[in-house]
């Protein structure tokens, strides 16, 4: 949180320009109770996170009633608390810790400290295991306040990464250096405004940038994982960069081509989907009774499932990123966390994100399917082709996706047939349509003469408790199928 001597002057002069002190700015003069100061920051880091600010402040040198620059004679960073500094000793003191910073400068002439300090993310910040709130401009005991308290907890519920700040203190000139305003208005196909503010505000609007306090702007995490320029620019989020990876053969051991992306998924995600179609190797499928070359993998599926890695990830996780490799059998995208669903009801079950917004965005700009659409739409297309179905693998925090290419079915092993089976039994259950032999020959291309194949596929899936006899009294010839956890419901209705 560097400041320029030029940032720090134009921010003291917005603040003391506040008709009055709010609940999270506190103005001093030479106030050096380090215990109170303590305190202040508990209240003050609580009080920001209960009014949306990105920063609150302690200002000392500004008269706290005419708002005036006077000066102040306390040194922050001279102070000891026995035999240890007053800055170590303040970090020890607020839990839990959060990132602040002194700055001691002058104003027309006059020395002054200001405390800048970022808002409590996921729970109330205590100094000394006490949490305090700004009411107005006391400083109080969250305790004794339970309606701030209770809305401080509704806060910490919908605040997350998206909003955090990515770039702070952007001027309004420099904020399209760092994002792609054009592919914004572009994706969204509405013009861009002619005014600059206009361009701004609207921007503001998606919650892609914030405002501060000196009219600046600080550019969100959402900001720049949908429109980066280069991702590179925001620290640690560079490392959230899509990876492309084509191997040779069906293993790790001969990298064919690297590749990596610098821009944020909104405004790179066409590029990533043509690149990766480019590379993926084409297959002789058998469609009823048509040979086709076509790509292994049906476009469709990929960009849905990319796009689901993107959306989905766990940005909490450092040091990770989505990843597409390729090989010449498989195709495998992964991405950091855990699934939030259990993956055994990726098609039937709404899908649950851990970042509601960027997947709203995503959705509005057309990159991926509406909601609850998206898997049923891979498995459309996965049975369409006659694949094997999509292999899905929680691993070590990250979320891994195996598409296979086209095997006949005298290559699939019996973990293939099972998975193929439940799938195609889910993806007729949530279209209301049976599950019988000759549903199951269909998917498998089996002929119509061949029941007792078909049959031996049903018996597998049953043994392996993927599938359900809908209704056990009807008799085998007549016995149609459900997913094991569609059970219950049948029995209920």
């Amino acid at each position: 949180m560097s400041k320029s001597q030029e940032q720090l002057e134009e921010l003291v002069r917005a603040l003391s320009a506040l008709p009055r002190e709010e609940e999270w700015l506190e103005f001093k003069e030479n106030y050096s109770d380090l215990d109170g100061i303590g305190q202040y920051g508990s209240a003050l880091a609580n009080s920001a996170a209960l009014h949306g600010k990105d920063r609150s402040y302690m200002v000392w040198g500004i008269n706290d009633e005419s708002h005036a620059v006077v000066g102040t004679s306390f040194r922050p960073k001279n102070q000891k608390v026995g035999n240890e500094d007053f800055l170590h000793w303040l970090t020890r003191g607020l839990e839990p810790q959060i990132h602040f910073e002194f700055f001691e400068f002058q104003v027309d002439g006059k020395f002054l400290v200001l405390w800048e300090i970022t808002p409590a993310e996921h729970r109330p910040i205590a100094f000394k295991g006490v949490e305090y709130i700004r009411v107005g401009s006391y400083k109080k005991r969250l305790q004794s306040y339970p309606d701030h308290e209770r809305r401080l907890w509704q806060v910490f519920q919908r605040t997350g990464f998206e909003l955090g700040t990515a770039k702070a203190d952007v001027p309004s000139a420099e904020v399209s250096t760092f994002i792609d305003v054009a592919s914004y208005f572009q994706l969204l196909d509405v013009p861009i405004p002619a005014d600059p503010a206009d361009v701004l505000e609207t921007l503001a609007s998606d919650l892609l940038i914030t405002k501060t306090t000196t009219g600046r702007w600080n550019i969100t995490n959402m900001g720049a994982v949908l429109f980066a320029r280069n991702l590179d620019d925001f620290g640690s989020l560079g490392r959230k960069a899509l990876r492309i990876i084509h191997y040779r053969g069906t293993s790790r051991v001969e990298t064919i081509r690297e590749q990596a992306g610098q821009f944020g998924y909104a405004k790179g995600f066409g590029g990533a989907i043509d690149y990766l179609l480019s590379r993926l190797p084409s297959n002789e499928v058998i469609k009823v009774a048509l040979r086709q070359i076509v790509r292994m993998f049906p476009d469709l599926a990929v960009r849905e499932l990319l796009a689901n890695a993107l959306i989905h990830q766990d940005f909490s996780i450092s040091g990770a990123g989505p990843m597409v490799e390729i090989f010449d059998d498989r195709l495998e995208i992964s991405n950091p966390g855990e699934p939030l669903v259990d993956h055994w009801r990726f098609v039937d079950t709404p899908p649950r994100s851990r970042n509601e917004r960027l997947a709203g965005f995503m959705r509005r700009a057309g990159i991926c399917e509406e909601r609850g659409s998206g898997w049923d739409k891979v498995a459309v297309q996965i049975e369409a082709f006659q694949l094997p179905a999509p292999l899905i693998e929680v691993v070590n925090d990250n979320t891994r996706v195996v598409l296979f290419g086209h095997r006949d079915l005298k290559d699939m092993d019996r973990e293939d047939r099972v998975r193929a089976t439940y799938l195609h039994t889910v993806l007729r259950w949530v279209n209301r349509e049976k599950v019988t032999n000759a549903s199951v020959r269909e998917r498998f291309g089996i002929s119509d003469s061949d029941i007792s194949k078909a049959s031996r596929i049903i018996k597998e899936a049953l043994e392996d408790g993927r599938i359900a006899v809908r209704d056990p009294s009807a008799s085998p010839r007549y016995r149609d199928y459900v997913p094991f956890w569609a059970t219950a419901k049948t029995t209920d209705s």
